[in-house]
């Protein structure tokens, strides 16, 4: 079973867009994924401008790769240190606890994600 940074079952972040490296909805994760698409944030005006800052376009359709381009409100599965910069900058999204990945507790401190927690 996988497991979340609450230490409970890990939950689905979103199929519409379909996330996670997986594409399988979630914040799953293993060897072969180097940027640790673990951290389920949802996405802000603000983080998606400093992402594309940052040389990495989440906004812009890549059909090749499976991905739609994401707008405010859509939650997906971040890297967790592209999280962690937008966290030391100012401008992190709120994160989805129960959708995070355990292993985001690796590069992020469960404080700061306890700060920003999406509250639905």
């Amino acid at each position: 079973m996988t497991i979340n940074v609450l230490g409970t079952p890990l939950k689905p972040c979103s199929t519409d867009p379909m996330t996670g490296y997986f594409r399988d909805g979630c914040c799953n994760t293993d060897d072969t994924d180097r940027g640790s698409h673990v951290v389920c944030a949802e996405m802000t005006e603000e983080f998606l401008i400093f992402s594309k800052q940052r040389g990495n376009d989440l906004s812009t359709p890549r059909p090749e790769f499976r991905f739609p381009g994401l707008m405010p409100g859509d939650r997906w599965c971040l890297c967790a240190l592209r999280w962690k910069e937008a966290f030391d900058a100012g401008v992190a999204p709120q994160v989805v606890l129960d959708c995070t990945h355990a292993n985001a507790l690796k590069y992020i401190d469960l404080r700061h994600l306890l700060e920003y927690q999406l509250q639905d």
